[in-house]
């Protein structure tokens, strides 16, 4: 019996915790659906708010706007005299108008008699409306006796104005034809000469310096006319380089090459010369006088110079010299024969003073 006992008792103590879990679970899925309700709750009341206020503005805002329409109206009523409200559509009068308009239309197409019970608009009607529209033409105000002559001249003024508009428009697309045009030409005539001056500046590198290689090259070649030029020289037992790194009767050569390439393509009436020979060694400065008597017998070539050589090669002879302290005289003499040059010089004593500065000038 007493085992027995035991066992309803442990059957039941089962039970009542089986139970217990069950109202625990229970408990447990309540208290979370409390939650989620609660939640809910509070993101409407959240949104309610947010309609509220919502309401609260557009309430405002519709007061704003409705005193806008109010002061508007104040406004043309006080300034044009005219009654906004008079052109409120009257509905009642559209309808009487529009069956007025049917019934003339059935009795004109022998459509149905209208009926007793129909709308008809009676003389009385017909003069209330004559009436009306009466008012409506004196709220417009005074007609302006002068509007078709300024219509007239505002359409003068218009075509005018067209006019010139459409002869600056057609001058505009002229000018830019033109300057294409040029510009294609330029482009053009640049890219013709300066490749002519390319070939001439390489043939007078190695006749001014008895070999090596030069070229002249584009920096931008997509925009010649805007872009610079740069030059590449090498001199015979030297490497290519810029002329940067040069010596100085170097890129006195070079630059005589670059001048006389030029010359060959378009020479130029005269030319000056300021030194050109300072830097030269005496090699340099032989064939830069057998290469400048190429070019005397087409141009007039101006040199100031300290070299003797190049003043052998003069026709004309000017110096500027200083006899007396302060007092600067100038000396000429015309060369007929270079080599007179040269004893007229030693018989002056063979050095040049400081103070004096030579200019020969070719001319043939």
């Amino acid at each position: 019996e007493s085992e027995a006992l035991i066992k309803n008792h442990t059957a039941e103590r089962e039970k009542a915790e089986a139970n217990a879990l069950k109202i625990a679970q229970q408990r447990a899925a309540r208290m979370t659906a409390i939650s989620d309700r609660e939640t809910e709750l509070r993101r409407l009341r959240d949104s309610l708010g947010e309609l509220q206020d919502r309401r609260a503005r557009q309430q405002v805002r519709e007061s704003q706007l409705q005193m806008k329409i109010d002061n508007l109206v104040d406004h043309v009523s006080r300034n044009y005299h005219v009654d906004l409200r008079v052109f409120a559509p009257d509905h009642a009068a559209f309808e009487k108008t529009l069956s007025a308009q049917l019934k003339r239309s059935e009795k004109l197409e022998g459509g149905a008699p209208v009926t007793a019970g129909s709308p008809q608009l009676v003389p009385r009607d017909l003069e209330k409306l004559i009436t009306e529209l009466r008012a409506h033409l004196d709220n417009m105000g005074p007609v302006n006796l002068d509007a078709v002559h300024e219509y007239d001249e505002l359409e003068e003024r218009y075509k005018f104005l067209e006019a010139q508009n459409n002869d600056l428009t057609n001058s505009r697309r002229e000018l830019l034809d033109v300057i294409a045009h040029i510009n294609s030409t330029t482009r053009k005539l640049f890219s013709e000469t300066f490749a002519q001056v390319r070939v001439n500046f390489r043939e007078m590198f190695m006749e001014l310096f008895g070999g090596g290689r030069a070229d002249l090259s584009l920096l931008d070649e997509n925009d010649p006319l805007n872009c610079g030029i740069e030059i590449s020289a090498k001199p015979p037992g030297k490497q290519l380089q810029s002329i940067s790194l040069l010596s100085g009767g170097e890129r006195s050569m070079v630059a005589v090459a670059l001048l006389f390439a030029i010359y060959m393509v378009r020479p130029s009436p005269f030319c000056i010369l300021d030194e050109v020979d300072a830097a030269m060694d005496e090699g340099n400065i032989n064939r830069f006088i057998r290469v400048l008597d190429r070019f005397v017998q087409q141009s007039q070539f101006i040199i100031i110079t300290h070299n003797k050589r190049t003043i052998a090669k003069a026709d004309v002879l000017y110096g500027v010299t200083m006899e007396e302290r302060g007092v600067s005289k100038l000396v000429g003499m015309k060369l007929t024969v270079p080599q007179q040059v040269s004893k007229d010089l030693s018989s002056n004593g063979g050095e040049q003073n400081s103070t004096q500065r030579h200019l020969a000038l070719a001319m043939r």
